[in-house]
């Protein structure tokens, strides 16, 4: 959705954020990853108080969703805060009691930084959902999981045999999601069943 800000002297500006959470959630939420010389997010972050007014436009845009009618299995594929919507997905896949497979894979430059890191964790318990996480820059000694950047071995590492017909959706900056779509697509994976969402950078 659209948020707007505007200023005491009218200036207005406008950013486009992931919806993070599920229909039957009591709350409509956004997770903002705070650019320092952003005009909107540093607001969001820091200055916005219980009872401020914001302006909204949307849902807007609903190619990248998914209904318990599409099937599956899944194949979820965020880098960064790519993972908002594919959160929004999870928590709906569990709100509604899916029976659809669910394989999960994050990229994120630390563990500290793998945003929604504890739900993801509480999700794997679940045994219809298989979280993997690659670390691409700071990894703790003791770190057990994937290393390094999204690469066709990964992706074959942590999804799904082509013979499945796995509906993919991948979020993240647009050359994490480039990388990721062609990664599948020379594994075998139907491009017509892959589903991208992309944005601009967070370093991932």
């Amino acid at each position: 959705m659209d948020v707007r800000l505007t200023a005491p002297d009218g200036y207005q500006t406008e950013r486009s954020y992931s919806i993070a959470s599920a229909p039957e959630d009591e709350y409509l939420s956004v997770t903002v990853e705070r650019l320092d010389d952003g005009e909107v997010s540093p607001y969001l972050v820091d200055e916005l108080r219980a009872g401020d007014e914001l302006d909204f436009r949307g849902p807007i845009g609903g190619y990248f969703v998914w209904d318990d009618d599409f099937g599956g299995p899944l194949f979820l594929v965020g880098g960064g805060s790519g993972m908002v919507p594919l959160r929004a997905m999870l928590r709906y896949h569990r709100a509604i009691g899916s029976r659809v497979p669910v394989r999960v894979l994050c990229s994120a430059r630390s563990l500290e930084l793998l945003i929604y890191r504890d739900e993801l964790m509480e999700m794997a318990a679940y045994d219809l959902i298989d979280v993997s996480i690659t670390l691409t820059r700071e990894v703790p000694s003791s770190w057990r999981g994937h290393r390094g950047r999204i690469d066709p071995m990964l992706l074959g590492m942590a999804g799904w045999a082509t013979d499945q017909m796995p509906l993919t959706y991948i979020c993240g900056p647009t050359a994490f999601v480039e990388a990721a779509a062609a990664g599948l697509v020379a594994l075998g994976y139907d491009a017509a069943r892959i589903r991208t969402e992309r944005f601009g950078r967070t370093g991932v």
